[in-house]
């Protein structure tokens, strides 16, 4: 007889059981039994009617694993498309994602111990995963299959439930030590744990965890394999350009741009910004929970749960860039006044020794400024690197009451969740309207070395401090009970019905510090009246009946409907079967729909300016071989939401086989499929600006300034002069995706110890999607697009040994090559392959040592021109990691 139990992923025999959290203690027992003992080896009566993979954490973090964010890297189905490396050089917070079958990490729904918590603040589109209280963690269930008709929003990829322990007891202490064979990169750790009351026996217990992780940075200069191409190029140099039409560039460093990381690119001088680019950022997690259970007779057990999590993530690019500030003629540094400044050389620009023509009615002449004006493109050196911090704050507090009445497994649990994120200004930043002051009046030299005076200016304009935040909170309630109706077929096990409501509140905010932002506007392009806020209510209805049909087949269907207050409704449904003809062999299967709900923020995000993410040409300016700053600049884009978002829809199935040939051997294949429609996101900008002919209806996104202009500076943004390319939000096209995950897993038992291999594995056959409703199709397997690659083949295989008190393992990781970023050159990345190795030695019950290997072979990132990323050079941080070889070292005492 089957019940329900609180673990709504892992289920033993149907779907019914997989989804919702009310499985009977035997049947969890049963669950554990095989995982735990097989070390990850899913026995055949264990397998569900949906594919599902439980990943220990014991055996995770003696491979060195110290952050989830690791910990998707051991997941085949996961393609990594932003992680914490991220947060360099752009406004993610630092945040770590999780993206199943690559069709977004917002599609990935995320849970602990079975109930949502808040997602990112700082656009809503997912929870960071830096927020998970990692040392809490027992094991992770991932479901690989679209399950909206169960959990609603967010599932149409799949399922991540993180599940912390229960019932703990004693204690426990643990302290780790991380040093790459490379500067940079190091890190410690140390959690601890304490626990008490057995709720069986005394009906209580009370167990709470701690942990605290600092990861030092990895500088731009500590690797070199960022300087394989130049990455990064900027007009804002040092000596500056300078310019009257902003179109036209001279440097007094002549062609040579002997200069700070200058190089001549296509005739211009300009910065090369990759050396100043943090590979990865400095990192400080702390969190801690804290979990209690009372257990008020057999038919009720109440729970309380607290947890808080810290994350700080410091990142260093680049000084400030103040493109498009004014030097007014006869002031000492004007650029064409040899006489007044000694550092210009005459040769370097035809307009030597020439007053420059009166302004264009192009560039008309701002307040305070003499016919005759140059525009400069200068970097502020003397105050340093841009440093911004990210402080990132989750708490959730949960209330739950499980138990059983009238007949009914049932739990209740309550929840409030929220998310905050500050970013700061912690160094490289100064006044705009100062450094303005300084250039145009001649105290700042921007061809040379500083007066005392200009230093002065420049130390007087530093300013630190919080720049913006942003805030979201998730209300929850949420109720089902589950009993079984009797054997209706005469299979021998009765059917099983669910049934549940879910209430949910969600509010975001996010805002600039409007009198900081006013100061540092010019050198951060934040808005200092930019404000974004909305709420709403989400109310929903489910249910699910599982019916044995035969001795060996089960038929599961589902429904749920959800009701949102600011678009409207949506109802999805689910049907799977379980059918295993003989004890070696299950084959499983499952067919559903689902759907991603908008986001705050993609709904009501106020617009905001920043510059593109990497280098265009004008399409209306550069034509036959043209060259200048309109044919290969960062251009002005406008990022908005929109009220009118439809949500995203999709249609998902898998088909599976689950065969063990063999005692203590299995082996799976399941298939899957996914297609979605009215896609939101912005239309990429590769796309709009390579296709502006080709498609018409492109053209639409595009609001040139005068003389046809796209802005260069954010200083004209918003306004009649900005030159700016549309990327408000939108219902785009639709996504089509299917492949297989392979699994496997082997125990030799011998005289000289167990060993335990498994293999994980997914293969993508197809990805393709549209840029815009109706468009063309864009292949994307084994090729990096318009944004980056899905990899066909994604492989984890581990190896693991125990003997007495010893232990050791290795790791190793693939991920297959692929079509480089810039096709035309014929270039190929190349496949990426690591292995971890480690050994364990517990001399006492009490007491276990891990120490191993990281990259053993020390692999370096593969070489890709792909120019899309802050963070350039000829390397990409979202697949590869730059640390090199590392070395670690784990002790854990237990009492």
């Amino acid at each position: 007889m089957y019940k329900l139990n609180s673990v709504g992923l892992a289920v033993a025999a149907t779907i019914a059981a997989a989804s919702f959290p009310a499985l009977a203690q035997e049947e969890q027992t049963q669950l554990e039994r095989v995982v735990v003992t097989g070390s990850a080896i899913k026995r055949i009566d264990a397998e569900t009617a949906v594919p599902v993979t439980v990943v220990r954490m014991d055996d995770l973090k003696k491979s060195g694993i110290t952050s989830v964010e690791q910990v998707m890297a051991n997941l085949s189905a996961v393609q990594t498309s932003t992680n914490t490396a991220q947060a360099v050089g752009s406004s993610s917070g630092g945040a770590s994602f999780a993206n199943m079958r690559g069709i977004g990490a917002d599609k990935t729904l995320i849970l602990l111990n079975g109930q949502r918590i808040a997602n990112n603040a700082v656009d809503g589109s997912a929870p960071d995963l830096n927020m998970i209280p990692f040392a809490a963690i027992d094991r992770i269930e991932v479901l690989r299959d679209g399950a909206s008709a169960l959990y609603g929003t967010d599932a149409i990829g799949g399922v991540i439930n993180f599940i912390t322990k229960t019932n703990y007891q004693g204690g426990s202490i643990s302290v780790g030590y991380d040093s790459p064979e490379k500067a940079g990169g190091k890190s410690r750790s140390v959690n601890a744990g304490f626990g008490y009351g057995d709720l069986q026996k005394q009906g209580f217990n009370v167990f709470g965890f701690v942990s605290y992780r600092k990861q030092d940075a990895i500088s731009g200069t500590q690797r070199d394999f960022n300087q394989r191409i130049p990455g990064g190029l900027s007009y804002s140099t040092d000596p500056a350009n300078y310019t009257q039409d902003n179109s036209t560039f001279y440097n007094p460093a002549g062609s040579g741009c002997a200069g700070t990381q200058m190089i001549n690119s296509k005739g211009d001088c300009k910065l090369v910004t990759a050396s100043f680019v943090d590979f990865t950022p400095k990192t400080e997690t702390a969190s801690g929970m804290l979990k209690g259970s009372l257990l008020v007779n057999e038919n009720l057990t109440l729970g309380a749960e607290l947890f808080t999590t810290q994350n700080k993530v410091t990142t260093f690019v680049a000084p400030v860039p103040y493109g498009g500030y004014v030097i007014n003629p006869g002031t000492a540094y004007y650029p064409n006044n040899p006489a007044l400044n000694p550092n210009f050389d005459e040769t370097s620009s035809p307009l030597a020794g020439q007053p420059f023509n009166a302004p264009s009615s192009a560039f008309p002449n701002p307040a305070n400024v003499l016919p005759g004006f140059v525009y400069v493109y200068w970097r502020d050196f003397p105050n340093g690197s841009r440093g911004q911090m990210n402080k990132n704050n989750q708490n959730r507090l949960l209330l739950t009451a499980d138990g059983n009445a009238l007949g009914w497994d049932y739990s209740v649990a309550a929840s409030y969740n929220r998310n905050k994120v500050d970013q700061y200004l912690v160094s490289g930043y100064a006044n705009g309207d100062m450094i303005g002051e300084g250039l145009l009046t001649g105290v700042i030299n921007p061809f040379g070395a500083q007066t005392d005076a200009g230093n002065k200016l420049l130390a007087d304009a530093a300013l630190n401090g919080r720049l913006q935040y942003a805030t979201g909170t998730v209300q929850n309630l949420n109720a089902h009970a589950s009993r079984d109706l009797g054997d209706w077929l005469g299979a021998g096990r009765p059917a099983q019905l669910a049934l549940g409501v879910e209430a949910r509140h969600e509010k975001f905010v996010s805002a600039a510090d409007v009198d900081f932002a006013s100061k540092v506007v010019a050198s951060t392009g934040v808005d200092p009246n930019f404000k974004s806020e909305g709420s709403r209510n989400v109310t929903a209805l489910y249910g699910e009946l599982n019916v044995p049909v035969l001795k060996t087949l089960d038929v599961t269907g589902s429904l749920r409907y959800d009701k949102y207050s600011d678009f409207g409704s949506s109802t999805n449904p689910k049907v799977s079967f379980r059918f295993q003809p003989m004890k070696e062999l299950l084959v499983r299967g499952s067919a559903s729909t689902g759907f991603r709900a908008p986001t705050l923020y993609e709904l009501y995000a106020n617009p905001s300016f920043t510059n593109t993410a990497g280098n265009y040409a004008n399409p209306l300016l550069c034509k036959d071989g043209q060259t200048g700053s309109q044919c290969d600049g960062q251009y002005q884009v406008m990022n908005a939401g929109n009220k009118n978002l439809k949500p995203e829809k999709s249609r998902t199935a898998t088909l599976g086989f689950v065969f063990e040939p063999i005692a203590n051997a299995s082996i799976g294949v399941d298939f899957w499929w996914v297609h979605l429609k009215d896609t939101i996101g912005s239309i990429p900008q590769f796309a709009l600006f390579n296709n502006y002919y080709n498609y018409p209806e492109l053209q639409q996104y595009f609001h040139f300034g005068p003389n046809n202009t796209l802005s260069l500076s954010s200083l004209n943004c918003p306004g009649d002069s900005c030159g700016y390319v549309d990327q408000t939000l939108l219902n785009l096209g639709k996504v089509r995706t299917n492949g297989l995950d392979l699994s496997g897993q082997y125990r030799l038992s011998t005289k000289a110890g167990t060993f335990d291999f498994g293999l994980n594995s997914t293969y993508v056959a197809k990805y393709e999607f549209q840029d815009f409703k109706d468009g063309y199709w864009v292949q994307n397997v084994g090729t990096y697009g318009e944004s980056g690659p899905i990899f066909r083949w994604q492989h984890n295989l581990t190896t693991n040994w125990r003997y007495d008190q010893f232990g050791a393992g290795a790791v190793m990781r693939y991920k297959s090559g692929y079509i480089d970023f810039d096709p035309s050159t014929n270039a190929r990345v190349s496949s990426y392959t690591t292995f971890d190795v480690y050994g364990t030695w517990a001399p006492r019950k009490d007491l276990s040592l891990v120490l191993g290997v990281r990259n053993l072979f020390d692999r370096a990132p593969p070489y890709t021109n792909q120019e899309d990323l802050f963070q350039g050079g000829g390397w990409d941080s979202r697949y590869a990691d730059p640390t090199g070889r590392a070395y670690y070292v784990r002790a854990t005492y237990s009492f």
